[in-house]
C-alpha cells in the first residue's frame, strides 16, 4: 500500500474593496459588508458640521482597515474569520455543511439529538412537492381544523388547493397546513409521518425521528419527534440540490407575499415570508425558522456565493427574549464558511499507476533473465480529471494506491486489480479503480518450445 499526502497550494483569497459608501443611517458599507455605528449629532453651525465630517472621515476610514481584516459587526457582536469556538454561538447544537459534498465544515454538538420545532416542515414541503399533487383539493378535518397557533385558523370541512397550503406552511408557517398537507398526501399524519422517516433515511440521516408534520412536540412507541444539526443541514442540502423537486422547493421558500383563496372563495389569506436571511446576506437561498417552548428557537438555511453552497442548522438557539441569536449565529458560520473554505483540485494528475509483475506469465525477452509484468492503467475520463473540493488552507488529502505487488497468470486485459482512494480526516470521499493494461497469458509447454527454439537460434548467428 502505498500512501501519498497531497498539500496543494489553495487559491488565494483576495478581499474586494470597491469603495465604501453610506447606505443607510447610522451604518457604513465597506468592500459589501454593513458595520454598525452610532449616528453622529445634530450639526450646530459650521464648525459643527467640520466636526461631523471630520468624524464620518475617520469612521469610513475605520471601517476600511475593519473590512481589510475580515473583521464585521452584526447585532453589536464582532465576527472573525477564525473558527468559532463553541461558546461563540448560542445554539446548543449547530452545524455548517458543505451544500455539495455534504461534509461537515463546523459543528457544535451537530450529532446531539434535540427537538426541532418548525424547521420540520422544509421534510414536508419536499415530500408533498415529490408525492402529491399540486392542484389536488384538500378538506379541512377535524384534526386539522384543531391545530394550535400559529395556523390558518381553518373550518372543519374547508376545502383547500394543495399548492396553497404548501405556501402557508413554509412562508407563516401554520400548523394546520401541514396537517392538511399530510392527511393530503398519505391519508393520515401517522402514514405521512412514516414516509418522512423513510426519506430521512434514504437522505442518510442517522438520528432524526419524525411524529408531526409541523414540528409540534410530540412522542410515539418509536420515540420524541426530533433530529440533530447535522441530520437537518442534510435534509435542506436534499431539499435544494438533489430532490427532483428542488427548484419548486425553492420557488416556494423564496417567495416574499402569497395570497390565495379557499375552493369556496369565502376567504382570502395573504402569507408574508418570516425567514429574514434572505435579505440578510448575499446569495441566500432559501431557510424555515422553528419555534416551540422545548426546542427553543430554531433554524436551518442555505446560501450560495462565490461558487460555494453552504448550510447552516441551529437547535436550541435561544428561547424568548432572544429571537435574533438564530440570525447572530448563521451570519457568524456563514462568513466562517465563506472565508476559510476554497475550492481546490486534489486529483494527482502526474501519477500512473506502472505495472506489477506476473508470475508464470508469458514475456518477451531473454529466457530465464527477464520476468513477466504487465501495465497497470487508471480508469478515468479525461474530461473528468479533477477532484475539487472545499478545503481549508491547512487541510490536507491522503492519496492510497491499494495494488498488489504480484499477479498469477493469465491475467485478462481490463481486469481491475486495485484502486486508488482519497481520504480527508480518515473519511472516504473519492476512489476510482485500476484496470490491467493489458492480457498476459501463462507460461505453458508450446510456449517453452519456442523460447528453446529461438534461443538456438540466436546461438547458431553467433
Amino acid at each position: 500500500m502505498l500512501s501519498f499526502p497531497v498539500n496543494r497550494n489553495c487559491i488565494g483569497y483576495e478581499m474586494n474593496l470597491p469603495g465604501i459608501f453610506i447606505e443607510k443611517a447610522g451604518a457604513v458599507r465597506a468592500g459589501g459588508k454593513t458595520v454598525v455605528r452610532t449616528a453622529a449629532g445634530v450639526s450646530r453651525g459650521c464648525e459643527m458640521e467640520k466636526k461631523k465630517m471630520r468624524k464620518r472621515l475617520l469612521a469610513w476610514l475605520l471601517a476600511a482597515v475593519v473590512a481589510i481584516q475580515g473583521v464585521f459587526l452584526w447585532n453589536g457582536q464582532a465576527v472573525s474569520a477564525e473558527e468559532p469556538a463553541p461558546e461563540d454561538l448560542y445554539a446548543k447544537s449547530a452545524c455548517l455543511l458543505d451544500g455539495d459534498s455534504g461534509r461537515v465544515l463546523y459543528g457544535k454538538d451537530e450529532a446531539v439529538p434535540l427537538p426541532m420545532a418548525s424547521t420540520t416542515k422544509i421534510m414536508t414541503c419536499i415530500l408533498a412537492l415529490e408525492q402529491g399533487d399540486m392542484q389536488q383539493v384538500v378538506t379541512a378535518s377535524a384534526r386539522a381544523a384543531g391545530q394550535p397557533k400559529v395556523h390558518l385558523g381553518i373550518r372543519e370541512g374547508q376545502q383547500f388547493i394543495m399548492e396553497d397550503l404548501l405556501y402557508a406552511l413554509m412562508l407563516e408557517s401554520f400548523n394546520d397546513a401541514a396537517v392538511m398537507i399530510a392527511e393530503g398526501v398519505a391519508g393520515s399524519v401517522e402514514a405521512f409521518a412514516g414516509q418522512m422517516n423513510q426519506k430521512a433515511e434514504e437522505i442518510g440521516c442517522k438520528n432524526t425521528h419524525f411524529v408531526t408534520p409541523n414540528g409540534l412536540d410530540a412522542s410515539d412507541d418509536q420515540g420524541e419527534h426530533h433530529t440533530t444539526a447535522a441530520d437537518l443541514a442534510l435534509i435542506m442540502r436534499y431539499c435544494i440540490r438533489q430532490s427532483p423537486k428542488a427548484q419548486e422547493f425553492l420557488a416556494v421558500t423564496q417567495t416574499d407575499l402569497y395570497t390565495f383563496w379557499d375552493v369556496e372563495h369565502t376567504q382570502v389569506y395573504t402569507c408574508s415570508n418570516h425567514n429574514s436571511f434572505l435579505q440578510m446576506m448575499d446569495g441566500a437561498l432559501s431557510g424555515k425558522t422553528g419555534f416551540t417552548s422545548k426546542a427553543g428557537y430554531c433554524y436551518v438555511g442555505a446560501l450560495e456565493r462565490d461558487g460555494k453552497c453552504l448550510i447552516v442548522a441551529l437547535l436550541a438557539c435561544g428561547w424568548p427574549n432572544n429571537r435574533s441569536y438564530k440570525w447572530t449565529d448563521t451570519r457568524l458560520l456563514m462568513e466562517y464558511g465563506l472565508e476559510n473554505y476554497q475550492y481546490r483540485d486534489v486529483f494527482l494528475h502526474d501519477w500512473t499507476p506502472g505495472e506489477v509483475e506476473v508470475s508464470q506469465g508469458q514475456y518477451e525477452g531473454t529466457l530465464g533473465e527477464t520476468a513477466a509484468s504487465v501495465p497497470l492503467k487508471l480508469s478515468v475520463d479525461p474530461a473528468e480529471e479533477t477532484l475539487e473540493l472545499l478545503l481549508k488552507e491547512e487541510e490536507k488529502v491522503k492519496v492510497t494506491a491499494r495494488l498488489p505487488k504480484v499477479l498469477e497468470a493469465p491475467v485478462a486485459e481490463g481486469k481491475q486489480v486495485g484502486e486508488v482512494v482519497y481520504t480527508l480526516e480518515g473519511e472516504e470521499i473519492a476512489s476510482y479503480p485500476v484496470y490491467t493494461g493489458e492480457r498476459v497469458e501463462k507460461i505453458d509447454f508450446s510456449w517453452c518450445l519456442e523460447q528453446v527454439a529461438d534461443r538456438y537460434e540466436l546461438m547458431q548467428e553467433r
